[in-house]
């Protein structure tokens, strides 16, 4: 085995049971001393691939973000000329449903995923290209759409507050629609 792939294959080891530790026992509850020790590497290699627990967790949150936001795309039925908002509604529609499927994925990422965490990634500025100066202030108008989504969808999928993300998600989509609407250019 090649020394690249050796390196690859101890980092998602680490990624991986850190993930599983973070959602079973919490983020504060866990050592790295654990993590290392469940992805069966010494100590010390943590520190090869990642500066702390916190590094660690935004790392985890971008890649399992990319994964939902890739998987939505292709099961959005998406397609090339669809407008923007089309396009934007449908993605974090089927994103929600991903995420009802698994709750202990939805409430760690929920709670890790943030604007920063998106910028960090790219998939900010890709969003903010994407809507292709048709929007003003696409940059915050995307951070709201952001943030609203993610703590409303917390709230509905892991303690059905104020009601199950089923029955949100409608009220929730249009409030999206609303933020479009109210940033869209004339």
């Amino acid at each position: 085995m090649d020394n690249k792939l050796k390196k690859a294959l101890k980092q998602n080891a680490l990624m991986e049971a850190a993930f599983e530790l973070f959602t079973k026992q919490g983020f504060g509850k866990t050592s790295i001393s654990e993590i290392a020790e469940k992805a069966e590497v010494a100590k010390g290699t943590f520190y090869l691939y990642f500066k702390d627990k916190y590094d660690l967790r935004s790392r985890i949150t971008a890649h399992k973000a990319e994964q939902i936001l890739h998987r939505a795309r292709q099961e959005a039925g998406i397609t090339e000329d669809m407008d923007f908002e089309e396009m934007l509604l449908r993605l974090i529609s089927r994103t929600i449903d991903i995420l009802a499927e698994d709750k202990l994925l939805a409430a760690f990422l929920v709670k890790n995923l943030g604007y920063s965490t998106l910028q960090k990634s790219g998939l900010l500025k890709e969003a903010v290209e994407m809507a292709g100066g048709a929007y003003k202030d696409p940059e915050i108008m995307l951070c709201l759409i952001l943030e609203l989504t993610g703590s409303a969808s917390y709230s509905a999928i892991a303690a059905a507050e104020p009601v199950n993300i089923s029955e949100l998600k409608p009220h929730l989509l249009g409030a999206i629609s609303a933020i479009l609407e109210k940033y869209r250019k004339e």
